[in-house]
C-alpha cells in the first residue's frame, strides 16, 4: 500500500475516533477526550512533571504556530490553543497569581477550566488544563476562596448546578469535586419553580460561614421587566446550601435587561464592590455597605467597565480578588470584532481598583508591566497650536505604552491618535472633552462642591475611543465609540497611559478611568501617533512612549 494511502487511512481513522469521543463527550456523564493528568504534591515534583506533560507541550508547539499572527496580542494573556471566555477564579496561592479561564480544547470544544500561573501579573506561564466537565456537560464561570490549606473553586456546571472542586497542592494542578455532583441544584425538587437563579456563583467566607452568590435577573421591574439580580446562599460544609434571598438593596443604577453574572464580592476600602457582566450592557460593578446582620448588600453608587453594549470587541466578564492590601485585581476577557480564525477572545490587563473617596474608584494597571519596556522615547514642552493635527513623527509601533501628560488649558477637546497610517487612512482616536459630562454634585460625587464654585460647572469629563476608522478591513465590526465618564479637577493636567498591542488598545485617564476596544488596522504602516488641540491651543507637558516586549 502507497505511503499516500497509509496516510489517508491514519487520518480518517483519527477523525472517525474523534467524531466518537465527541459524540460520547456530549451524552451524560458527559467524560472529556482531553488528557487528563494527576500531579504529584511537591513544588519540585510538579515542575519537573510539567516540563514533559503532553498538554505543555502542545501548547508550547500551539503558541509558536499562532505567533505570526497580526492581531494576536504579545503582552496580554490569549489562550495557548483555541479561544477563550471569561476569566475565572483568579487568586493569590503559595506565592503565585493563578488565572483561571473557559477553555475550548480542539478535541472538545466544551467549555474546560483552561490555567495559567504568574508571579507578577503580566508574565503568565501556561498550566494544564484544571477542571474538565462531568457530571456537568461544560465548566461554566465561577470564582475561587483561598484558606490557609486549600483553594476552594465554586462555578457552575450546565445542565446540573453549582459546583464546588477543592485543590491544595502548590500549583493547584489536582482537583476535586466535593460529592461529585452539584451542590447548588438547577432542578427543583418540589415541582414548582426556583425562587432564584442557578448561574455562574461566587463565594466568601464571614464567622466560620460560607456564602455564595448565584447570578441572574428577576422580573421585579417596571412592568415586571427582568432586572439584575444576585441570588445569596450559605453553607456551613460546602455541600449542603441554604437559600436565603436576594442579595443587593437599592440598586436602581443597572438597567432593565441587565442580569448579575460573574458576580464577585470582595472588601475595597472600608466599603465593599460587586463587580459584574450583564449579557446586555457589559462588565459594570456596584459600590456599598454589607449590612452583615440581615446579609445584605446596600448599594450607594454604580459604576461601568464596559460603555455600551457587551459587543462587539467590548469588555466582558471580570475575575476579581483582594490584594491584600485593601484593593482588588481584576481582570476582563474582552470579545472580537473580526473573524480571526481558530482563536478571538483576548484578556484586558490586570487592574487595581481601590477607593478614592466613598464613591469613587481609583483604576490602574496592577502588575510589573514597566518589566516589558524597552527603547523609551520621549517629547517635552510642546505646543499644540489649535486646529493643527501634530503627528509625531518618531513615535511609532503596534505594541507600545504611551504616557502622556498635557495641560489642556481652555480647549474643548484634545485628541490622540494611534495606530494612524501616514495618510491617515486608518487611526483610532482616543478624545478628551474636558467638562462635558453630567453635572457631579447631582450624581452625588461631590458634596459639597467647594467653596466659591458653581455647582452648575462641576460636570464630570468624557473620555472616549473611537475605531470607527481603526480599519479598512471590510468584515471588522467597529464599536460605537467607547465613551466614559471621569471626574478631573478644573486645573488637574490629562494623564493618559495608552497600551497598544496588535488588536486591543486600553487606555488609563489620571488613575481614576480605563476603557479599552479591539481594534484591526488593515496596514503595516498603520503605527503613528499624532496630537491635536482643538477650538485653542494647549499644550504637551510630557510624552513617554516605549516598545513592549512579548511575555511569551
Amino acid at each position: 500500500m502507497k505511503r499516500d494511502t497509509i496516510s489517508l487511512f491514519l487520518v480518517v481513522g483519527f477523525l472517525l475516533t474523534a467524531h466518537y469521543s465527541l459524540g460520547q463527550a456530549d451524552k451524560p456523564p458527559y467524560i472529556s477526550p482531553v488528557p487528563k493528568f494527576t500531579f504529584a504534591k511537591t513544588l519540585a515534583e510538579q515542575e519537573e512533571q510539567l516540563k514533559t506533560n503532553p498538554l505543555m507541550l502542545r501548547f508550547a508547539k500551539s503558541r509558536k504556530r499562532l505567533a505570526s499572527d497580526p492581531y494576536r496580542p504579545i503582552y496580554h494573556f490569549i489562550s495557548p490553543e483555541s479561544t477563550l471566555n471569561d476569566p475565572n477564579g483568579l487568586c493569590y496561592w503559595q506565592g503565585n497569581w493563578h488565572m483561571f479561564y473557559q477553555g475550548y480544547p480542539p478535541e472538545d470544544n466544551r467549555q474546560h477550566w483552561g490555567h495559567a500561573v504568574s508571579k507578577d501579573l503580566i508574565h503568565w506561564k501556561d498550566l494544564p488544563y484544571a477542571i474538565y466537565p462531568s457530571p456537568e456537560r461544560a465548566v461554566f464561570s465561577g470564582a475561587t476562596l483561598v484558606e490557609d490549606n486549600r483553594v476552594i473553586a465554586m462555578y457552575h456546571g450546565t445542565t446540573v448546578g453549582n459546583m464546588v472542586a477543592v485543590s491544595d497542592d502548590p500549583l493547584l494542578l489536582n482537583w476535586e469535586k466535593l460529592t461529585g455532583n452539584a451542590v447548588i441544584s438547577s432542578e427543583s425538587k418540589t415541582g414548582f419553580p426556583l425562587p432564584y437563579r442557578v448561574f455562574d456563583p461566587c463565594i466568601w467566607k464571614k464567622d466560620d460561614v460560607y456564602y455564595s452568590l448565584s447570578g441572574g435577573r428577576t422580573p421585579t421591574g417596571p412592568a415586571e421587566k427582568q432586572v439584575r439580580a444576585n441570588f445569596l446562599f450559605r453553607s456551613k460544609d460546602l455541600v449542603n446550601w441554604e437559600y436565603l434571598h436576594e442579595f443587593t438593596e437599592g440598586d436602581r443604577f443597572t438597567l432593565v435587561g441587565d442580569d448579575g453574572a460573574c458576580p464577585y464580592f470582595w472588601p475595597i476600602g472600608n466599603r465593599y464592590i460587586l463587580p459584574f457582566f450583564s449579557h446586555m450592557s457589559g462588565g459594570q460593578y456596584l459600590l456599598g455597605d454589607y449590612d452583615t446582620e440581615r446579609d445584605k448588600f446596600i448599594v450607594t453608587n454604580h459604576g461601568k467597565f464596559n460603555f455600551g453594549a457587551w459587543g462587539p470587541s467590548g469588555v466582558h466578564a471580570p475575575s476579581a480578588t483582594p490584594d491584600g492590601k485593601g484593593g482588588v485585581v481584576i481582570i476582563f476577557n474582552m470579545n472580537p470584532g473580526k473573524p480571526t480564525g481558530e482563536w478571538d477572545q483576548i484578556m484586558t490587563l490586570p487592574r487595581l481598583l481601590t477607593l478614592a473617596g466613598k464613591e469613587e474608584l481609583k483604576i490602574e494597571p496592577a502588575g510589573d508591566i514597566e518589566s516589558l519596556r524597552y527603547n523609551r522615547q520621549e517629547v517635552k514642552n510642546m505646543k499644540l497650536p489649535a486646529n493643527k493635527e501634530v503627528v509625531l513623527n518618531n513615535i511609532k509601533g503596534n505594541a507600545m505604552e504611551l504616557n502622556l501628560e498635557v495641560d489642556p488649558a481652555t480647549a474643548p477637546m484634545i485628541e490622540l491618535n494611534v495606530l494612524r497610517s501616514p495618510g491617515r487612512e486608518e487611526f483610532t482616536r482616543i478624545a478628551f472633552f474636558r467638562g462635558r459630562g453630567f453635572n457631579a454634585v447631582r450624581q452625588g460625587l461631590i458634596d459639597p462642591p467647594p467653596a466659591g464654585v458653581s455647582p452648575w460647572n462641576l460636570n464630570s469629563s468624557l473620555i472616549s475611543i473611537e475605531s470607527s476608522y481603526a480599519s479598512l478591513h471590510p468584515d471588522v465590526n467597529p464599536r460605537a465609540p467607547e465613551t466614559a465618564p471621569i471626574l478631573i479637577d478644573q486645573n488637574e493636567p490629562l494623564r493618559l497611559r495608552v497600551f497598544i498591542d496588535k488588536s486591543v488598545v486600553e487606555v488609563f485617564v489620571n488613575g481614576k478611568q480605563a476603557l479599552a476596544v479591539r481594534v484591526y488596522p488593515s496596514r503595516n504602516d498603520s503605527v503613528g501617533v499624532s496630537l491635536k488641540a482643538q477650538g485653542k491651543d494647549s499644550e504637551l507637558k510630557l510624552l513617554e512612549a516605549w516598545q513592549m516586549k512579548s511575555i511569551y
